[in-house]
């Protein structure tokens, strides 16, 4: 069978990477692409490495034209989204990219979003440790999917085995993060120019304000956590394009050996094709992951500092936001979990 496909904010990043994904699915046709102010011109125009997609003119995000698909892709800016919920009521599977739809709690959203709070949608990140055992057993058959924030999965997928298996404390995490620009979308902004990010890191969002906190904390509350999940969480943009290289680190729980903190690392990442945890000395870059759906994960014992650190490498566009999206669209709609994706980057 094969399912159409619209995609809005096509224009934009997120909205390029799923249809850069999408476009070598053997089971998707991309029947529509939208935007805002771009519509009415060529996808081309504004994407111009998506060759075979240049029959395709971007058209207005309206209902109606998102309607009467298969599957609809939300690529929009935060607090876009819910607008549509109800009026895709009718769409079989309807993924949004933005964080309209992460959030369990209110007054999270209130606190670090604001505006109006719509319902929770089923969590896209399938390799994540619930309580119950994978994200993925939730995606199987769901028709409403939040894709994760990039740094939040990047994080979440970091910490919830030891959270999970109780060899960490999650009651004092630190992480921080070296992040490229384009996971604030192609909006121009005066801080992400060349001029402003080219020799230099700058740190953002310092002091508890970032929107992913919320959504690292239910993350690992799902995972089990007993106790309060507590984070110092500090993104630095660097000069790259792409990527994220999160460095996460969190208290060595009571009477954990060595062994039990590697062992549940290696335990509920041995059967995944996206996530890998490297051998004992070894850490990303995220070079290695460049185009990739894969996160790479490095993990060491400071017993020194008597702290587990675990360092992470992904490709936001690709299994921060996009290719998340996607594998959990294959798992939606039973198809294999890799169609469509590589474990494979680009090098150099």
């Amino acid at each position: 069978m094969t399912y159409s496909v619209a995609v809005s904010g096509a224009s934009g990043y997120a909205g390029g990477e799923i249809l850069r994904l999408l476009a070598a699915h053997p089971d998707i046709e991309i029947r529509t692409v939208t935007a805002h102010s771009n519509a009415g011109d060529p996808l081309i125009d504004h994407q111009p490495h998506l060759r075979s997609l240049q029959h395709l003119t971007l058209q207005p995000t309206t209902p109606e034209v998102l309607a009467g698909h298969d599957i609809v892709f939300l690529a929009l800016p935060h607090g876009q989204s819910g607008q549509y919920t109800e009026a895709l009521a009718e769409v079989p599977l309807v993924i949004d990219a933005g964080a309209d739809h992460r959030l369990t709690s209110q007054d999270a959203w209130d606190a670090f979003y604001g505006g109006t709070f719509h319902e929770p949608w089923t969590y896209g990140v399938p390799e994540l440790v619930t309580a119950a055992g994978k994200q993925r057993a939730a995606l199987v058959g769901a028709t409403r999917i939040a894709a994760p924030g990039c740094n939040a999965s990047t994080v979440a997928l970091s910490l919830a085995p030891g959270v999970a298996a109780g060899v960490i404390d999650p009651s004092d995490i630190v992480s921080v993060l070296a992040v490229g620009p384009s996971g604030a979308g192609k909006s121009l902004k005066t801080n992400l120019l060349a001029a402003e990010i080219l020799g230099t890191a700058n740190p953002y969002a310092v002091g508890g304000t970032h929107r992913h906190i919320p959504e690292i904390r239910q993350a690992l509350v799902g995972a089990g956590a007993a106790g309060d999940v507590r984070i110092s969480f500090t993104p630095v943009i660097v000069p790259m394009a792409r990527g994220i290289l999160a460095t996460s680190t969190a208290p060595i729980a009571v009477g954990a050996t060595d062994a039990d903190i590697r062992g549940a690392w290696e335990r509920a990442y041995a059967d995944e094709p996206f996530v890998q945890l490297l051998p004992e000395g070894r850490f990303p870059r995220t070079a290695d992951v460049l185009g990739a759906n894969t996160a790479l994960l490095g993990l060491a014992i400071d017993r020194a500092a008597g702290r587990v650190v675990v360092v992470a490498a992904v490709d936001n566009l690709v299994k921060g936001t996009a290719g998340a999206a996607v594998q959990s669209m294959n798992l939606a709609l039973g198809l294999p979990e890799t169609t469509g994706l590589t474990v494979n980057g680009v090098a150099p």
